[in-house]
């Protein structure tokens, strides 16, 4: 007969088991209930947006008042006279042709805003404002009822109101300190809608969706994620960019139809590589996708050194000469020997930032160097400069 510890043993080998399989299970069921999260799927309503429902923009032309001695100089704005002459015509006062006034306090402005879609008469919406002639700043400023028109000429808006600058500046005995820009301000809620854009959604009960980038499985995957909430034939891609939905006709449906397609997840396909260099900033940017075929590069770098120093001449005895100083410039080029680096393939991101820094360039140098590489057929991505 077995002993009595060899049963214990075998009831703890038997519990530990049981153990390690719950523990299993546990896990399973943790990987599996987190695989669509690492899926990475996005909302519709961040992928495309539908059809024919946009922002306009918005332009006007205005006064603002009450600044500091920091308007326009009028001697060079003489639209800024001509405007504010006109406005006081319209308020009843007249003002002899030879006047000549010297205004500090008035400043010429363009007033820009975007009259979002289904706005209505009555609502209010944020407006820019933007100096339009010499003026030193706006801050502490007053716009005057300002007109604002869309690109058809006629007034959709009517803007007014206290311009907020976020900014400061500071001047004494020809020195000036400023932060920021002080020629630019904002006026929240500083317009009024006078007037609404028809915005019509679809016709004969089909609306299209927009994706906010062409992509052809993007397209065929939210056409499919459609179809699977709505029934087959619901959603029909026409293109790389938009989708054809049977939508109903009845008006008072669409909104909540449309709710319903803006807040089904859809797992958008994975990008096209691509590397974005910025020439003027020497920025560079790239995505996950970017792959870097092995390659050898050679990088070298020129130097030009200016070393300038002053030299003093003094005069002979009693000949009535002047002590001069000169300055003396030495100038030498220096040409450093690139040695012939290998970089290994990168199938990371990570891998293809290691590698470009083991060359030891700047952003500079790596912008020339990567078209090196993308003209080598080494660099698998789109390279755009802009």
């Amino acid at each position: 007969m077995p002993s009595l510890l060899t049963y214990r043993g075998v009831r703890r080998c038997a519990s530990a088991a049981l153990a390690t399989l719950s523990m299993l299970a546990v896990v399973l069921v943790t990987v599996l209930g987190a695989s669509p999260r690492m899926a990475h799927a996005e909302r519709l309503k961040d992928l495309a947006a539908v059809q024919g429902v946009r922002d306009n923009p918005l332009i006007g032309y205005g006064l603002v008042v009450g600044l500091d001695g920091t308007g326009d100089q009028t001697t060079q704005t003489p639209f800024t006279i001509q405007s504010l002459t006109n406005m006081l015509a319209r308020l009843g006062i007249t003002l002899p042709a030879a006047t000549n006034m010297q205004l500090k306090n008035v400043a010429a402005v363009m007033v820009t805003a975007s009259l979002p879609a289904f706005a209505r008469p009555g609502e209010a919406i944020d407006v820019t404002v933007s100096s339009l002639g010499n003026a030193n700043s706006l801050k502490g400023g007053t716009l005057l009822m300002a007109p604002m028109k869309g690109a058809d000429g006629v007034v959709y808006a009517i803007a007014q109101g206290n311009v907020l600058v976020a900014g400061a500046g500071a001047s004494a005995n020809g020195s000036r300190v400023q932060v920021n820009q002080l020629d630019v301000g904002r006026i929240t809620n500083g317009a009024l809608v006078e007037r609404a854009v028809p915005t019509v959604l679809g016709q004969a009960g089909t609306l299209q969706i927009t994706l906010n980038q062409t992509d052809f499985d993007n397209a065929q995957r939210v056409s499919t994620a459609i179809n699977a909430t709505f029934g087959s034939g619901t959603a029909v891609p026409v293109d790389g960019r938009t989708i054809a939905i049977r939508a109903p006709s009845d008006p008072s449906q669409q909104v909540a139809f449309l709710a319903q397609i803006e807040n089904i997840d859809v797992t958008p396909s994975k990008d096209a590589a691509k590397v974005i260099v910025n020439a003027r900033t020497g920025s560079i940017v790239m995505n996950q996708m970017v792959q870097l075929q092995a390659c050898a590069v050679a990088h070298g770098n020129l130097s030009v050194i200016v070393n300038t120093t002053p030299q003093v001449s003094q005069p002979g005895p009693f000949s009535n000469g002047q002590t001069a100083v000169t300055q003396q410039s030495q100038i030498q080029v220096r040409q450093e020997n690139g040695s012939l680096r290998m970089i290994s393939a990168g199938a990371s991101l990570a891998d293809v930032v290691k590698g470009l820094n083991a060359l030891g360039a700047t952003p500079a140098d790596l912008i020339s160097i990567l078209q090196s590489i993308k003209a080598a057929g080494a660099l698998r991505a789109d390279l755009e400069i802009i």
